[in-house]
């Protein structure tokens, strides 16, 4: 059980830690202190929005990314009291750059109205470790110097290195990312969300040459459409089945739903709110068989595209200027560049591919013990902290504290946002978190 604590430590003030911030500051405990700590050179931005390029909009319409779970129209609001859309008038899926303003923005106003009180510290620079001490905890940071509360919230979010082919494969704006010949041919390595922001960066970069996409499937995330998501009740949900079954039901479910005049989209749609309950209950053989064999058609259609981006990306598709392979990567030679051998889904064939760079766009880390974020590494070294059984992120309870290798439960660690998706699953996305958000808050300070 959490205790309650008066001084709080997040580290990582990217999306998820900027929107934890603002539920904690809600509270009007006077004693209250949130350090918030960060080693971009901006808050809020992390990953997911620190893009600059207008054709990387958010997947979500603007009316469902309010920071604030008990406020979800405030981004819609912000947006219209700017001029800058109308999102009243019909679906808005803003730039991810102006997302990056707003979250900037909220907490510029945090920090103005705490500046008398002191209940709100930024800090810019690298956290290298935290540790338990008898009075809470202590986080090492790279200047050299420290910081100490009650207890900390890990929030650091998505991995920032790549994962797939370690060594061939860069991230797209990393630093590995140099200047490329426009006329050279490219290899993506996955044909999901992460796919569509690089071939989109590509394109703005003036690209000209052959780029070739490759994932088991070879499938493309599904476009939004403006639906009526169906009503369910929990009681209408088999919790706790094995997946053949529940995907049974599933199945049946949206036949009927069509059957009835609506939309596939209505059917994931009403599932949302309980998306986390149901991954929760499943048994630890349908987690993992979801995981290996049904996620990329899950996320097709969950994870979907702006429109207008879907269009864009299927015209590409549909020239040949960009092409989708359903396969596997059996082998990557450096050369003066890369020979990639591909071996097609339903065949014995090999394709051979001279390519001159490979990206990786396979979204989430695959394996949380090989993260490239040093304070993850080190809880996990130092045993205070395990992978979850599926390693897709630290073991946490309900409550987000985090689980020792030992099964010890802290009451000082813990995490939010994606680094707890083996316990809730569907939590990288800003609906999800600011509700994750507001409910830790609340926990730790009543």
């Amino acid at each position: 059980m959490v205790g309650r604590g008066n001084s709080i430590i997040i580290v990582g003030g990217g999306a998820s830690g900027v929107v934890l911030a603002a539920h904690l500051l809600k509270s009007p405990n006077p004693d209250l202190r949130v350090t918030l700590i960060e080693k971009r050179p901006h808050f809020g931005q992390g990953m997911a929005y620190s893009t600059l390029l207008s054709a990387h909009v958010l997947n979500v319409n603007a009316s469902g990314m309010s920071a604030y779970a008990d406020d979800p129209t405030h981004f819609a609001r912000w947006v219209l009291e700017r001029d800058l859309a109308r999102p009243d008038q019909g679906p808005f899926y803003a730039p991810r750059s102006l997302y990056a303003r707003y979250l900037q923005e909220l907490l510029d106003g945090l920090e103005e109205r705490e500046r008398e009180t002191g209940r709100l510290r930024l800090i810019r620079e690298e956290s290298l470790s935290i540790s338990p001490t008898p009075a809470g905890v202590e986080v090492a940071l790279a200047n050299g110097t420290s910081v100490v509360a009650h207890l900390a919230v890990l929030a650091t979010g998505h991995d920032e290195q790549p994962g797939a082919f370690q060594g061939h494969a860069v991230r797209m704006g990393t630093e590995a990312d140099t200047t490329l010949d426009p006329e050279a041919p490219i290899l993506l390595l996955g044909t999901g969300l992460s796919m569509v922001d690089a071939f989109l960066s590509l394109e703005q970069r003036g690209h000209r040459g052959a780029i070739i996409a490759v994932s088991r499937r070879g499938l493309l995330p599904s476009p939004h459409r403006k639906g009526n998501p169906i009503k369910l009740d929990i009681a209408d949900i088999p919790l706790g089945t094995e997946l053949s079954y529940f995907v049974g039901w599933f199945r049946n479910l949206i036949r009927e739903t069509q059957k009835a005049g609506g939309d596939w989209r209505d059917v994931v749609d009403g599932l949302r709110p309980f998306n986390q309950t149901i991954w929760q209950n499943w048994p630890s053989s349908a987690k993992r068989r979801f995981v290996e064999h049904t996620k990329a058609w899950w996320d097709i259609h969950r994870h979907r595209m702006a429109p207008e981006v879907y269009a864009r990306v299927t015209e590409a598709v549909g020239s040949g200027r960009l092409r989708l392979v359903a396969g596997r990567i059996v082998n990557v030679q450096p050369n003066d560049r890369f020979v990639v051998k591909i071996q097609p889904r339903g065949t014995q064939e090999v394709e051979t591919l001279d390519v001159a760079r490979l990206y990786d766009c396979m979204g989430i880390a695959r394996d949380i013990s090989r993260t490239s974020n040093g304070v993850v590494r080190s809880l996990i070294e130092r045993s205070l902290a395990r992978p979850d059984p599926l390693r897709l992120g630290l073991d946490v309870t309900a409550k987000c504290e985090l689980i020792a290798s030992d099964g010890t439960v802290s009451s000082k660690l813990l995490a939010v946002g994606p680094l707890t998706r083996g316990t809730f699953f569907e939590i990288d996305a800003i609906p999800d978190i600011r509700v994750q958000c507001a409910k830790l808050s609340k926990q730790l300070l009543g």
